[in-house]
């Protein structure tokens, strides 16, 4: 395994890493939490990454225990919760948001869940236009004096909002924002790679990026149609079906097909493949990955071996066939 910085602190993060998004409390059950964790551990990874919002906090409750259960060393890994969607299918106004309330609470519920005395990494999981920044700010910056929050991020913030962020908490002398949690991949580059390209040098954020494989598209296995037990057919996430389009010979498909084609001349399995572009970014701090199986996860890991392939030639291949 490899270890990155998160963005210009201290902390130390595997570069890829294991997400529950979708996966725990829909797909996968507490024995398979189990599994994937230890396989996960084993490899190198220290970092996990949950929201209140996941399986409306069954995710989180799975990961807890999952981890309690393994009794991996509690300063030997990392662990993360985000903020803003609610923890319940039908929230009241004060159970969702970015309120220095909802804020503070869903911290203490997530530590319940997560079953640890602090959060490493909490992420205001989207802009709230209903609360001020700056209220968020001071919210954020409470948690961590109290112990309970270590680094705080925003996830799919317009970069204004950032920037907002920042100087608040440097007029007031607050904990800034530390690092992003954006979609990055193959077919979505604009904001990691232009919208956010100020804050890396400014602030010396980092980033914990989602969805490298645009939620399986990119492994090549909707070339056929939707296959049954994916992403795309879960109830409730008809609205990620709706990102791509699926239709033979669309652009996405198109491209799809040429990343493929792509990997196979490097010897690479088209997941891996995409995993290790992600990485090729020096901005980003861990690639997390999402899966159902062990044997997904093992072959996702190998991306690692992957990244030295990718030579100037590969990537400036890659640029022209996403153009």
């Amino acid at each position: 395994m490899q270890y990155r910085r998160l963005g210009s602190s201290g902390l130390q993060l595997s570069a890829l890493s294991l997400g529950s998004w979708v996966t725990f409390g829909r797909q996968v059950d507490m024995a398979k939490a189990r599994d994937l964790l230890a396989c996960a551990f084993d490899h190198g990874v220290n970092y996990f990454d949950s929201s209140e919002t996941y399986a409306a906090g069954q995710a989180e409750t799975i990961l807890g225990e999952a981890l309690h259960a393994l009794r991996f060393p509690r300063d030997a890994y990392c662990v993360s919760s985000k903020v803003f969607f609610g923890a319940v299918t039908d929230p009241k106004p004060t159970q969702k948001g970015l309120s220095r309330k909802h804020v503070t609470e869903a911290c203490h519920q997530a530590l319940q869940r997560l079953k640890v005395d602090y959060l490493d990494c909490y992420f205001c999981h989207r802009p709230d236009p209903d609360t001020p920044v700056a209220e968020t700010v001071w919210a954020m910056d409470t948690l961590i004096r109290q112990g309970k929050v270590l680094y705080w991020g925003t996830s799919e913030w317009p970069v204004e909002a950032i920037l907002e962020a920042h100087a608040v908490a440097e007029r007031h002398h607050l904990h800034a924002p530390t690092m992003e949690q954006p979609q990055y991949n193959l077919l979505h580059r604009e904001r990691v790679e232009a919208e956010y390209a100020p804050l890396y040098s400014q602030f010396g954020m980092g980033t914990t990026i989602w969805s490298p494989l645009a939620s399986g598209l990119l492994t090549g296995k909707y070339a056929h149609g939707v296959p049954a037990g994916s992403r795309f057919t879960l109830p409730g996430y008809e609205w990620l079906r709706q990102r791509y389009d699926l239709a033979p010979g669309s652009a996405d498909m198109t491209r799809v097909a040429a990343m493929s084609r792509i990997a196979h001349d490097l010897g690479a399995a088209p997941a891996p493949f995409a995993i290790a572009w992600c990485l090729k970014n020096p901005h980003v701090s861990t690639v997390m990955l999402g899966a159902t199986r062990r044997e997904q996860l093992e072959e996702n890991l190998t991306a690692l071996d992957v990244v030295d392939k990718l030579g100037d030639a590969t990537m400036q291949r890659i640029d022209a066939a996403l153009a």
